[in-house]
């Protein structure tokens, strides 16, 4: 289950995802598990980004989870990445090693995938997130200053 902020405010702090439930080892050989952590980032902003990311060329971008009411996006990123994340209005979370299934089916019930995995690498570059997330909220202030 996805558990998300609603807010209009990008800068607001977020709820981090809750935790995957642990994969069951009786479950039947699927697609390789990865290790992750998911950045959680209020939509306008996270749709920016995602504009942002694709545009760059050479950038890394990983899947994105959308939650089913819009709120949120979820970014994943490599393991380890929460440790150093820093970015405000946004949250990262670790997946305490327990790895995701990368397939068509979300990994967290309450969300879907807006960029599936095989339609990306398998993770986002957090330097370059980063920057579009930055600016990305420029971009939204500046749009918001121009009413």
């Amino acid at each position: 289950m996805m558990t998300t902020i609603r807010s209009d405010d990008p800068l607001e702090p977020l709820d981090p995802l809750d935790p995957l439930d642990p994969l069951d080892p009786l479950d039947p050989p699927g697609p390789p598990s990865t290790g992750c952590d998911v950045v959680t980032v209020p939509a306008r902003q996270g749709l920016e980004a995602v504009d942002i990311l694709r545009r760059a060329a050479g950038d890394a971008m990983g899947p994105v989870l959308h939650d089913d009411g819009g709120a949120t996006l979820g970014f994943l990123v490599p393991p380890g990445t929460a440790a150093a994340w820093d970015v405000p209005g946004s949250v990262c979370t670790e997946t305490e090693g327990r790895g995701l299934r990368l397939t068509p089916e979300p990994p967290v019930e309450g969300a879907d995938w807006l960029l599936p995995p095989g339609e990306a690498d398998l993770a986002t570059d957090p330097a370059a997130l980063r920057e579009a997330l930055g600016e990305a909220q420029r971009l939204i202030e500046a749009a918001d200053g121009c009413s």
